[in-house]
């Protein structure tokens, strides 16, 4: 049963993972302050999700045990920060472009 889960969290992270390295690279390349900022934002959604990714991973998918609990917890709260900063920083950014 957790097999077919497990391998849509690795798709959700690797997907999520590419999505951050393209972004970063966008954001990294561009000029104007607005698309730079649009970019870094969508980075930070692509890697808030892949850090739920990587929390669901631990906590869900493999046995229980102290240090997993642990670091599922931290992976899911920073990757919901950085989720949160994301889309609130895109809708500042989208705002801006216009």
């Amino acid at each position: 049963m957790l097999s077919w889960f497990h391998y849509i969290l690795l798709g959700l992270i690797t997907a999520a993972l590419i999505f951050s390295v393209f972004y970063s690279f966008r954001s990294r390349t561009q000029q104007d302050a607005a698309r730079r900022g649009l970019y870094t934002a969508r980075m930070n959604i692509s890697m808030g999700l892949m850090l739920v990714g990587l929390a669901l991973l631990q906590l869900l998918v493999f046995e229980m045990s102290t240090v997993r609990v642990i670091l599922g917890t931290v992976f899911l709260l920073l990757g919901l920060f950085n989720l949160f900063a994301g889309l609130k920083n895109q809708t500042v950014y989208r705002t801006m472009g216009k």
